[in-house]
C-alpha cells in the first residue's frame, strides 16, 4: 500500500494549482490513489438529478480530491508550511516532527 504524508484532521496548505496558498483541514485520505480531500479547496460543481419524488435536483458544490504531493502540512506551533521529520521516542513510539529550525513541534 502507498504511504501519504498527511492524515485525516491535519491542517494543510496547497502549494500548487488554482487554490495555491489556501489552508484547510484534511477531510479524507485515499492512499491507494495518493489523493486527499481538503475542506473548502478544489471546489467543483456537480449536476445532481432528483432520485425520489419531491426531491429537488440542481447544482451542488463539492470538494474534489487532489494529489497529496500538492499539499504541505502546517505546523501548529510556528504556523508555517513544513516538511515532516520522524523521531523515535524513548518508549519506542514514532512521532512526526516539524523540520523548521528551532521548532521541532510534534504532530
Amino acid at each position: 500500500m502507498n504511504k501519504v504524508h498527511v492524515k485525516t484532521g491535519d491542517t494543510v496548505v496547497i502549494i500548487s494549482g488554482k487554490d495555491k496558498g489556501k489552508q484547510g483541514k484534511v477531510l479524507e485520505v485515499s492512499p491507494k490513489e495518493g489523493k486527499v480531500i481538503v475542506e473548502g479547496c478544489n471546489m467543483v460543481t456537480k449536476h445532481v438529478k432528483p432520485r425520489q419524488m419531491g426531491e429537488v435536483g440542481g447544482l451542488v458544490k463539492a470538494e474534489a480530491p487532489l494529489y497529496a504531493s500538492k499539499v504541505m502540512l502546517v505546523c501548529p506551533k510556528c504556523g508555517k508550511a513544513t516538511r515532516l521529520g520522524h523521531k523515535i521516542l524513548e518508549d519506542g513510539s514514532k512521532v512526526r516532527v516539524c523540520k523548521h529550525e528551532g521548532c521541532g513541534e510534534t504532530f
